[in-house]
């Protein structure tokens, strides 16, 4: 059930997932059990696809694949729940009303129209400006989804990542997506050619106009990270200020190394404790105030060159050595994968 969910929860949110075969794609998700058939007897799916089929009632597949799951409920409606079996539900809710919404459990949010990318923009746009993130969005219950339609890049979505069949048939990679082709009708070929990056939903987000959106949702998901493991009042560097006094001169000279990036490290803080966070990885890293503050005059200058106008010299090779041994360059994306380490232990 957890290799379902986590399935489930990338196709919802478009995350990157596991590696897959070439054949087929890894998630797909039918809005009409009748379409089964029709699905099987394609190459929309191959041996390593997941099938999320209405109704269905016992799990299965064949040794050959795909993994049929079965699940009740909607997974494209608004207020509708989503259901795996007896022990998993999800809510699906609309981005412009979940701050008025109390959270009861997993709850995916979709930005549905024009009315919700407003709300969501203006939502990136306080936070970019005063450090103060949505509550509900950094719940550690909440995930927002379609990430590559709103400012995190298309690496790792499309046709060949996941699919939805709306009921009549129609083939996107989400619901409300731009429309790639019908099932029975077109190959993956096909579908992979009309597709559009960033084009996953019916309002996606004027990234040109705001090419931080993408480190915004990389801060987003770092503040419900450190939520998750009880820290309170994060604060991401970047995002209504700096930490430390070396920090804010160098982004006082501008242009900063860390302001779009969303590969790059993030170093936020709560209280007395500060973490740098990489976002490719998960890794999350536990720093005492003097490294932090290291630390972010690395990212924020973006090599230990131009760091050294504002701060020891020494102390930056060092700090900047540590994370060359964790396998991550302060001012390049990490590659390796979620622990959460101290500095100096």
């Amino acid at each position: 059930m957890a290799g379902i969910k986590r399935q489930l929860m990338l196709w919802g949110t478009g995350k990157p997932g596991a590696d897959h075969s070439a054949t087929g794609a890894a998630t797909v998700v039918l809005e009409n059990a009748a379409h089964l058939s029709a699905l099987l007897g394609s190459d929309l799916v191959g041996p390593n696809s997941t099938v999320f089929v209405p109704g269905l009632v016992e799990d299965g597949g064949t040794p050959e694949g795909p993994v049929l799951a079965g699940y009740e409920g909607s997974l494209s409606e608004p207020g509708a729940e989503c259901s795996l079996g007896s022990d998993f539900y999800l809510q699906i809710q609309n981005y412009g009303i979940s701050a008025y919404m109390s959270v009861v459990g997993p709850t995916l949010i979709r930005v549905a129209d024009d009315m919700d990318l407003d709300a969501y923009l203006a939502d990136a746009d306080e936070a970019r400006r005063t450090g103060v993130f949505p509550d509900f969005l950094t719940n550690p219950v909440i995930q927002l989804a379609d990430l590559p339609a709103l400012g995190a890049g298309p690496a790792g979505d499309g046709p060949r990542r996941r699919l939805h069949a709306g009921q009549d048939g129609t083939l996107s990679t989400a619901p409300g997506g731009a429309p790639l082709g019908v099932l029975g009708e077109d190959t993956l070929d096909e579908l992979e050619a009309r597709w559009l990056p960033g084009a996953a939903t019916a309002a996606a987000a004027p990234v040109a106009e705001r090419p931080w959106l993408g480190r915004y949702l990389a801060a987003v998901g770092a503040v419900r990270d450190l939520r998750a493991r009880g820290a309170a009042d994060v604060r991401v560097s970047g995002f209504g200020g700096r930490l430390g006094a070396a920090a804010r001169a160098a982004d006082a000279e501008g242009p900063v190394a860390d302001g779009t990036d969303a590969r790059l490290p993030l170093l936020l803080w709560s209280g007395e404790t500060a973490y740098v966070h990489d976002p490719a990885s998960g890794r999350t890293f536990g720093l005492d105030p003097v490294a932090a503050g290291l630390a972010e005059a690395l990212l924020v200058s973006g090599s230990t060159a131009a760091a050294a106008a504002h701060a020891d010299r020494d102390g930056l090779e060092r700090v900047a050595a540590y994370f060359a041994d964790a396998g991550i360059t302060l001012g390049a994306a990490g590659d390796r994968s979620g622990e959460l380490v101290t500095a100096g232990s």
